[in-house]
């Protein structure tokens, strides 16, 4: 009995050594199996805030990637004046937030995509007034934290100006194609700005050869215009230009203009700066003096889109 005993215990004995023999190690794997994924979570989390940087390359060929904040508050002080109305301020942080967004956060610091500047840029830029301006500016990020405009849900081409003469521009006036949140609102307040109607003097020579002529000009027709008051098309010594397309070649401030000669020289007079589609900056501001909000400044300029809340 005693043997049979000791040779159970034997073989029991035996099986036990022999299991934990096959797991050895398990509690090691296991702990490096969650490390693993651990590990594969926080670069997954890191890549994701990496892709929600705003890549900007400078001028100078040097590239910057800044969060969402910080490169606005780059940008809001460029593209508009840090003393404006905070509510013109929030409305141009929702356009401009907007408009990088549409662009996969790939721009540069130029007027081709959006104006930044840097904190150093912007202390020469402001002197004195450095700590009051930056205040204001990181005010209006703030409160419109994560807000872009929306068009059937998704990001729209948030395009903004300096001033109209008066209505801003369908999309179709400037870009090939109708766009239906860009469409021509009144503008108003654009008249009241300072720098509203300007005058230049081209000479002749200059004048002929900016549009491609070998020869002086001789006739310019009256030109055509849209509703907005922007030139749809004007002829010239037989050619017919677009009003984008004098604009450009002549660098006017718009492309709202008369053209007169003046014995060998031509006065050319335009209303408002820029292109003239989306968000009239001088008009927000007129909106803001008159106690609108920033969201009712940008459903005026945005035709039927939406402020909506995302994570950027």
């Amino acid at each position: 009995m005693k043997e049979t005993c000791k040779a159970v215990a034997l073989v029991l004995s035996i099986i036990v050594i022999f299991y934990l023999w096959l797991h050895i190690g398990d509690g090691k794997q296991s702990s490096l199996k969650w490390q693993t994924q651990e590990e594969k979570s926080f670069t997954a989390e890191k890549q994701k805030e990496s892709k929600k940087k705003v890549h900007v390359v400078r001028q100078d060929g040097s590239e910057l990637h800044l969060a969402m904040d910080d490169y606005l508050r780059g940008v809001i002080a460029s593209e508009m004046s840090a003393s404006f109305e905070m509510e013109a301020l929030k409305a141009q942080c929702v356009a401009a937030r907007t408009f990088v967004i549409r662009r996969g956060l790939e721009v540069d610091d130029t007027t081709q995509t959006q104006v930044y500047h840097d904190d150093k840029q912007l202390k020469q830029i402001w002197g004195a007034s450095y700590a009051k301006y930056s205040k204001r500016i990181k005010q209006a990020v703030k409160e419109t934290s994560g807000e872009i405009l929306t068009y059937q849900g998704k990001p729209i081409s948030a395009v903004f100006f300096s001033g109209s003469c008066g209505k801003t521009a369908n999309a179709e006036e400037y870009w090939e194609s109708k766009t239906p949140y860009l469409r021509s609102v009144d503008s108003h307040w654009d008249k009241k700005e300072k720098g509203y109607e300007k005058t230049v003097t081209i000479d002749s020579n200059t004048f002929h050869t900016k549009l491609g002529f070998q020869n002086p000009v001789s006739e310019i027709s009256e030109p055509l215009r849209y509703a907005s008051g922007c030139v749809k098309s004007i002829k010239i010594d037989g050619i017919t230009f677009s009003g984008r397309s004098i604009r450009e070649k002549l660098n006017l401030r718009s492309s709202c203009f008369t053209i007169k000669k003046t014995g060998d020289a031509y006065r050319i007079t335009t209303k408002g700066y820029g292109h003239g589609l989306g968000m009239s900056q001088y008009g927000a501001q007129g909106m803001a003096l008159e106690g609108k909000s920033y969201q009712e400044i940008l459903h005026h300029y945005y035709t039927d889109v939406k402020i909506e809340k995302k994570d950027v």
